[in-house]
């Protein structure tokens, strides 16, 4: 299994590094940019006025965008995260897919290692890249904080990145499933950016429409709000919980259906 999980790092390390890379670049520039937003709240205030309450709940503002809640929440962890846990988790669990067409599979299979160890190594290696992105995401803010008034609460920043990374694993265990399913990376990957997309827009449309606020409850972007964790510490246990139980849940089932999948269907 080391020999698979080894490979597997070796394989997603420059996915990691230039996902991290821009990651760490956005997230960095837009905490520089706090203070300015707390300098001119008012002019800021009377711009977002001009937009409906409904639409700007929509896109995760709300309340004062002077609130470090609601400015780190709307546009770095509502923004930027799912982009990057969807791109990267999308990517590795679908990598076994892409190995089946492509024959790679037949290689490391045909050696003692047992299907159910390979596919457990790419894995741990999915947790491990998506652990380091919420790390590196979370950092940047920090990095970048030190050099800024007022400081952000590093506690809470870092709750803010365990959630986060629940969200992604919630991406990746599922994926992981549909890559075994289809075998197809095209397939899987499309499926999981489609359901991903649908989940989004019913977020948007419960938050616009008070008659499908019901909605919101089968989008996972209705679970991944982080302004009450960086304003007061209250950490979404239960949303977290509901996240990890969908990636296991997915691993498992692919665990499962991989052991006994014909890799020449």
């Amino acid at each position: 299994m080391m020999t698979a999980f080894r490979l597997e790092l070796r394989r997603g390390r420059m996915l990691v590094f230039w996902i991290g890379l821009l990651s760490a670049l956005y997230a960095g520039f837009i905490t520089l940019f706090y203070p300015t937003i707390i300098e001119n709240s008012a002019d800021f205030e009377k711009m977002l006025e001009v937009y409906p309450k409904e639409l700007m709940a929509a896109f995760g503002i709300v309340g004062s965008l002077s609130d470090p809640g609601v400015f780190l929440n709307s546009y770095i962890f509502q923004f930027l995260w799912p982009l990057v846990a969807a791109i990267v988790a999308i990517i590795l669990a679908t990598r076994v897919a892409a190995d089946s067409a492509s024959g790679f599979l037949e290689l490391p299979l045909s050696t003692r290692l047992p299907r159910l160890r390979y596919l457990s190594a790419t894995i741990v290696g999915q947790i491990i890249a998506l652990a380091v992105l919420a790390a590196v995401t979370v950092g940047s803010i920090w990095a970048v904080d030190l050099l800024i008034a007022p400081d952000f609460p590093i506690d809470r920043l870092a709750l803010a990145g365990v959630h986060s990374l629940a969200m992604g694993l919630a991406i990746a265990g599922p994926t992981t499933l549909l890559a075994i399913v289809f075998l197809d990376r095209g397939r899987a990957g499309g499926l999981a950016a489609g359901i991903l997309v649908q989940m989004y827009l019913a977020n948007v449309i419960a938050q616009l429409s008070p008659d499908l606020t019901w909605l919101a409850n089968l989008s996972a972007f209705h679970y991944f709000d982080l302004k009450p964790v960086i304003d007061t510490g209250t950490y979404p246990t239960a949303d977290s919980a509901l996240f990890l139980a969908v990636a296991i849940g997915g691993w498992i089932l692919a665990l499962l259906a991989f052991r006994r999948r014909d890799l020449a269907a």
